[in-house]
């Protein structure tokens, strides 16, 4: 049975709180858990605690075999329980495809424009050598 520990969702509507919880990789995400390890409320200020776990029962799992998702190991990470290697993705800052193509299009049209004007330019200097 493969384990993650992950974040199941509870609270209203347009005020999320999350349950840290040990879950069967199968099981729906606020479905049929394991064990609760501890909560996230992303409704409290940066400084105030937002991140409740139970350390001894998150090394019991870790040691187990259970894999935490992306966001729970940024808390773990921050607990000094686990280590989140960091990510590198160059392509992230560039633009879409489509905005890709407006940019090389409006440069061709800029780069037709300057060498227009550099003829026309040239043209009257020509006549006037002459």
């Amino acid at each position: 049975m493969a384990l993650k520990i992950r974040l199941a969702r509870a609270g209203s509507k347009k005020r999320p709180y999350y349950h840290i919880v040990v879950a069967d990789v199968r099981a729906p995400r606020d479905g049929r858990f394991i064990e609760q390890l501890g909560s996230w409320n992303p409704m409290l200020a940066k400084d105030a605690e937002r991140v409740k776990l139970n350390e001894e029962r998150i090394k019991h799992w870790l040691a187990n075999g259970a894999l935490p998702t992306d966001r729970v190991l940024r808390f773990l990470d921050q607990a000094g329980l686990a280590k989140r290697p960091e990510r590198q993705n160059p392509k992230k800052g560039e633009p879409g495809k489509k905005a890709q193509e407006r940019l090389a299009a409006a440069r061709q049209a800029e780069e037709e424009a300057r060498a227009a004007a550099e003829a026309a330019a040239a043209a009257p200097a020509e006549e006037a050598a002459s």
